[in-house]
């Protein structure tokens, strides 16, 4: 039986691809709507695939499948790939800057690389939150100069190795950070069903009251694991 939803996990962690590929098709097709919500369903499964991998201890279950590497994958093509792709496609990003949208890509490949990409607890460097990039961008529509600001800024993080809250499994604040986390999911649900409404930039603005949380509390969170890493020595 443990067997059998381990393998189960694994199916549900690659039903992600599917909602990549629609999302691939809505850029074809100029379909806005139907590619963030894609994206946000992509989301969904990575974000509840790593809670159900760890239920029913599927890494010591099927120890000879990578359920890590499959999640890198589809994380590159959902949160990075396709992002940067739609920066382009739908004018988000100026036509004569299109080829900046190289940049995040490239940083995400380093990024997607390293050993320590993810620890126990946090993420290092830069998440390469693209995706969640591209859907303030597609909304806000802001200048080109703060665009590329924010996009060069964030690639960079990619190299710095800052620790990241990872909200399912940072033990600090867990509960907070889940919390928070999972209002935040339903107001971009709602963000990416409405994002052409009158009144998308307002609750866009209202959002970001969460990313400026999560950078803030990141930061904290660094400080402390710095300091038990010193203590550790």
């Amino acid at each position: 039986m443990k067997k059998i939803l381990a393998v189960g996990v694994h199916l549900y962690t690659s039903m992600g691809i599917v909602p990549a590929f629609v999302a691939s098709l809505c850029l074809f097709s100029g379909n806005g709507k139907g590619f963030l919500i894609s994206l946000w369903v992509a989301v969904f499964i990575d974000a509840t695939d790593g809670v159900l991998a760890r239920k029913f201890q599927v890494k010591e279950t099927l120890p000879g499948f990578d359920g890590g590497r499959l999640d890198d994958i589809i994380d590159y093509v959902t949160y990075v790939f396709l992002p940067c792709l739609a920066l382009v496609r739908f004018e988000v990003l100026p036509q004569e800057y299109s080829w900046w949208a190289l940049l995040p890509m490239l940083a995400s490949s380093y990024g997607f690389s390293q050993g320590e990409a993810k620890t126990e607890e946090s993420f290092v460097g830069f998440p390469s939150y693209w995706n969640v990039f591209f859907l303030y961008m597609y909304v806000l529509s802001p200048s080109p100069s703060v665009l590329l600001g924010f996009l060069v800024a964030l690639s960079i993080l990619t190299f710095i190795p800052i620790h990241y809250i990872y909200p399912s499994r940072t033990r600090w604040l867990r509960k907070l950070n889940v919390s928070l986390s999972f209002f935040y999911g339903i107001l971009t649900a709602i963000l990416c069903f409405f994002a052409e409404a009158a009144w998308a930039e307002r609750l866009a603005m209202l959002t970001l009251l969460y990313p400026v949380y999560y950078a803030l509390a990141s930061f904290v969170f660094h400080q402390k694991m710095k300091q038990r890493e010193a203590e550790a020595s």
